[in-house]
């Protein structure tokens, strides 16, 4: 499986690159939205993107409406994960997140979901 990990926290980008290279996925991470949108036109073909909501340059939720819109991209499950109220980022975000989880998060319950939503992704 391949995952776009995008975090400004370099400590969480560790623990989570650690988590799914146990499970021999490839990790690619970015530090905001548009390091993620870099990625994502060099190479759309992950399985599950995961993204932190607040971040410098281009936070999670514009990230989000951009992966959405995007033909080669639309179909990859995004993952928003936040330290503030996800009730309210839920409503900001014009187009919903595959799944919105908030911080401190159990990063082994993160990388179950992610391969869970990826597998959807392909049955």
């Amino acid at each position: 499986m391949r995952i776009l990990v995008v975090d400004d926290d370099a400590v969480h980008l560790l623990i989570l690159r650690k988590i799914f290279e146990k499970s021999d996925d490839t990790v690619v991470v970015a530090h905001n939205g548009k390091e993620a949108l870099q990625e994502l036109e060099r190479d759309p073909g992950f399985n599950v993107i995961l993204t932190d909501i607040m971040m410098p340059e281009m936070d999670g939720v514009e990230l989000l409406g951009k992966v959405k819109s995007n033909l080669k991209t639309m179909g990859i499950p995004v993952i928003g994960f936040t330290a503030g109220d996800v009730e309210y980022f839920r409503k900001k975000s014009q187009v919903p997140f595959d799944s919105l989880v908030p911080k401190p998060m159990d990063f082994w319950a993160l990388h179950d979901l992610a391969k869970k939503k990826a597998i959807a992704l392909l049955n």
